[in-house]
């Protein structure tokens, strides 16, 4: 039996060093692959869709060994998780889908998503995005672990504002995918943090009601970056489902 890789896909406004604690304990059992989005470092950004994004990802996969993989997406990273599947679904062995959701942005949060892209790209800064982190974290997390808050607002103000306002807008114009995570037939897991105020568990539950063979994974004390708050609980769901996804792929 051949042992499925994992890809993770990394949260706005962030990059892949979210996953590293994740990534670090997946590593020693099968290849674990972390990239940034939409393009690496120093390439030139495509026209923002989250389509290209996703075409970024099967190139890497493709690169790595052609895969297929397990695909674990959080926030952002869903939405490019769903992308990928519906343009290269012979890439997606399973698919964990991490405070995230399936559907698109109402036209409120669409609107406010360019208006910050327009803040963004005006003032040359990530200054319009750093305050995310008090929503991003969980409100346990906020009071009794100071270290997190210093580390993700870290990580926050070293990104680059073009791929951050790239980002808001390529997020702005997704589509509802809920279809095509429902014509999905391999192994799926739904992860949530409960004090998650950014999607929520309302989305994760419409998620994993839209197919059969998921699975639902509340993580206590966490908010919307439940990988970095509890790593070893992510970690954990996704060892389950890669083993179900090799029994698929062997």
């Amino acid at each position: 039996m051949t042992a499925t890789p994992i890809v993770l896909l990394h949260a706005f406004p962030l990059d892949h060093r979210m996953w590293d604690d994740v990534a670090a304990d997946l590593a020693g059992t099968r290849d674990v692959l972390t990239p940034d989005l939409p393009v690496p470092a120093g390439e030139d950004l495509p026209e923002p869709s989250l389509e290209s994004a996703a075409d970024h990802v099967a190139h890497a996969i493709r690169a790595a060994g052609g895969g297929p993989a397990v695909v674990a997406g959080l926030s952002m990273g869903g939405y490019v998780a769903l992308a990928l599947l519906e343009r290269h679904p012979d890439l997606v062995a399973g698919l964990a889908l991490v405070d995230t959701k399936s559907t698109a942005d109402a036209p409120d949060a669409a609107a406010k998503r360019l208006r910050v892209a327009d803040e963004v790209q005006a003032a040359g800064t990530v200054d319009p995005v750093r305050g995310m982190v008090e929503v991003l974290l969980g409100e346990t997390t906020r009071t009794a672990r100071p270290e997190v808050v210093e580390r993700v607002s870290a990580w926050i103000g070293e990104q680059d504002p073009a791929r951050v306002a790239w980002s808001q807008r390529a997020m702005a114009a997704r589509p509802d995918r809920t279809a095509v995570l429902q014509a999905f037939d391999g192994p799926v897991t739904v992860v949530v943090g409960d004090e998650d105020s950014v999607t929520g568990t309302d989305a994760a539950e419409h998620m994993a009601a839209a197919v059969t063979q998921a699975l639902l994974v509340v993580v206590p004390r966490a908010g919307h970056l439940s990988a970095v708050e509890d790593p070893a609980a992510v970690r954990t769901a996704l060892v389950e489902l890669a083993r179900r996804a090799d029994g698929t792929t062997a």
